[in-house]
């Protein structure tokens, strides 16, 4: 066992290999990640994150050869705090290693390009994020896409996940992985619809809220793909049939007739 990491990280020396071992040990299991997408109706949602980091984590200590002076687990949520507010997202900091993130969107076309921006940072100016970039801690590769079919009264949305958990772990400053990524990460999507979702990918889900709720629990190092099918309200729709209906039963009260029609 020895032979083969030191033939796969040949930068390690014996403290190396001591120290990847021993933090393995230590950090099994020690990041809960809850992601959500909660549609509240047409124009209204929200991206909900849940983090909750093991004590082991947060007491490590920073890395060896990092320059940042802080945990892995403290500057991942620090990562985290900055790209939220970038998005106008809302921080709820319940412990030092678990927090809350709640991002708005208006729309599907902004849920999308918000999800897409906060999880794939590099995208970014660089000097915007350069101070977290070297050591984020799980570097969750996500892409998102929302096709809305909107059919007068009501909107069929379709979503597609993807998560990529393969690259997935935590690293050294010279880009050896340190953590393997099923050893540190346990990560749950979840999406709400007022009217309940059905999935439509390989993964089966969680079905809770009486329905109005499914939730995939992902694989580490694995692409994860997740699809569903969800109806939502047309207001623009229900609007403007009210109002025709409105200008109908007023004409019909001033005249007691429609065109064409004798009573």
């Amino acid at each position: 066992m020895k032979e083969k990491l030191l033939a796969f990280f040949p930068s390690f020396n014996g403290l190396w290999l001591g120290m990847f071992l021993s933090v393995s040990l230590l950090l099994t299991g020690c990041v809960r990640y809850d992601l959500g997408v909660n549609f509240q109706h047409q124009q209204s949602g929200a991206i909900v994150q849940h983090i909750r980091l093991g004590k082991q984590l947060t007491s490590l200590g920073y890395l060896p050869g990092s320059n940042s002076g802080f945990s892995p687990g403290e500057t991942w949520l620090a990562s985290i705090t900055q790209r939220a507010q970038q998005l106008q997202g809302k921080i709820k900091q319940i412990s030092p290693e678990e927090v809350e993130v709640t991002i708005p969107f208006s729309n599907g076309k902004k849920l999308v390009s918000s999800f897409n921006q906060f999880f794939n940072p590099r995208e970014q100016k660089a000097s915007q994020l350069a101070k977290f970039d070297a050591s984020d801690l799980v570097q969750l590769q996500s892409n998102i896409t929302l096709n809305q079919n909107n059919l007068l009264l009501l909107e069929r949305n379709k979503l597609h996940l993807q998560v990529d958990l393969r690259p997935l772990g935590v690293l050294s400053d010279g880009g050896n992985v340190i953590i393997g990524a099923g050893e540190i990460l346990d990560l749950q999507f979840q999406l709400h619809s007022p009217w309940g979702a059905k999935s439509e990918g390989s993964i089966t889900p969680l079905v809770s809220d009486g329905g109005h709720q499914l939730v995939w629990r992902l694989e580490t190092g694995k692409i994860n793909d997740i699809e569903a099918v969800f109806w939502l309200p047309s207001y623009l729709g229900i609007g403007t049939l009210v109002i025709i209906l409105l200008m109908v039963g007023g004409f019909y009260w001033k005249y007691k007739h429609f065109p064409g029609f004798t009573l």
